[in-house]
């Protein structure tokens, strides 16, 4: 068996490489830490990125909201990075990124995607025709046997993860044993922590509006409160945030505490109208609807944050904020990966969703 997929050799001989992934914040939280590390055995290869947008449509009404990706700042802030694929979601700039792609005559192109890999495979061998490209293989059964062609195009393959509900591995060490699989690289446990570099514009930023809305300086702790998701199996309803802010507003210890309640852009205008209806003291509203550091720029000025099953929970721990993730039983390698400052509350029957975790749960774990 091969030490490493992609040969020693040709690792040398490039100069630069194409990874392939569609990538979420969360994906991205700890995927970060296995290209830095790459960076790191690899100076002499500059690293590229293709971030395929898996909701790619023709409908131009939603062209701008996938053009502003916030995935994309923070990409663009990673030092890195070479160069950014992001306008994919488009055909016609799907189309376009191709070609663009096809003229590097990339001589390595990885495809890290787990949806739909045999796909993934003719656009990884499209755009390197005569490279070394590997990419994920999905178990083959009779009815995907007509998806081997794609496979056979690959001169590497490895297969997707599998979680072991008895012992699930944490995501940071499958993707950093993907790494091995393919470079031979050795990525150690505390070299996988999530980490965010803050731009000093949006910390700025984060004080000024704390100062706005009357929460700095302050007595109490300040409290962040995420019940969004992109899918609504992850979400937890607003009248269950109300009712936990007026539980824990009733508590001593958090009487003069401040409360952030997260949302989505598009979400905020229909979560006022749920949470005025409460005439909640000291909450505010937010979203990060300019820039993604301001996402982390305002959880690291939180002395709690309490979130359900999404990138929040994960820059959590990357912005060092105890955490409390609500989360179903279906995904247990993406708990937050610092145990030591996280506190997971989990619905108690597989089938349940996210919204079947009570207020006296989560106040029991606080």
């Amino acid at each position: 068996m091969p030490v490493q997929l992609v040969p020693a050799e040709a690792l040398q001989k490039a100069e630069k490489i194409l990874f392939i992934a569609h990538l979420a914040l969360g994906d991205y939280t700890y995927l970060q830490n296995c290209f830095k590390a790459f960076s790191e055995a690899f100076p002499h290869i500059e690293i590229h990125l293709w971030v395929d947008e898996v909701r790619r449509t023709s409908d131009s009404s939603k062209w701008e909201q996938l053009r502003k990706y916030s995935l994309y700042d923070w990409l663009a802030a990673c030092t890195f990075f070479a160069k950014v694929y992001s306008s994919t979601y488009s055909p016609v700039l799907y189309e376009q990124s191709i070609r663009e792609a096809r003229q590097e005559n990339y001589p390595l192109v990885v495809s890290l995607a787990t949806l739909r890999p045999h796909q993934y495979a003719r656009l990884a061998r499209e755009i390197s025709p005569h490279g070394f490209v590997a990419g994920m293989q999905e178990r083959m059964g009779i009815f995907k046997l007509h998806r081997l062609a794609a496979y056979r195009r690959l001169d590497a393959t490895i297969p997707p993860y599998t979680v072991s509900r008895r012992d699930p591995q944490h995501i940071s060490a499958v993707y950093a044993d993907w790494f091995r699989q393919l470079f031979g690289m050795h990525i150690a446990p505390q070299e996988r922590f999530p980490f965010v570099q803050i731009p000093q514009q949006w910390s700025d930023y984060a004080q000024r509006t704390l100062r706005e809305w009357g929460f700095a300086p302050r007595s109490g702790k300040l409290v962040f409160v995420n019940p969004y998701a992109k899918t609504k199996k992850r979400c937890w309803p607003l009248e269950h945030v109300a009712e936990l802010i007026m539980a824990m507003s009733a508590r001593e210890e958090w009487r003069d505490a401040c409360f952030i309640v997260n949302a989505m852009p598009h979400e905020i205008a229909s979560a006022r109208q749920v949470l005025d209806k409460y005439k909640l003291e000291r909450t505010r509203l937010f979203s990060a609807d300019e820039n993604f550091f301001q996402l982390p720029a305002i959880l690291s000025a939180c002395d709690l944050i309490v979130s359900v099953e999404t990138a929040v929970m994960h820059l959590a721990n990357a912005v060092h904020v105890p955490v409390i993730a609500l989360m179903r039983q279906k995904n247990p390698e993406w708990v937050p990966i610092d145990s030591a400052n996280s506190k997971v509350i989990t619905a108690s029957r597989r089938r349940d969703w996210v919204k079947a975790i009570t207020v006296e749960q989560v106040m029991r774990a606080i």
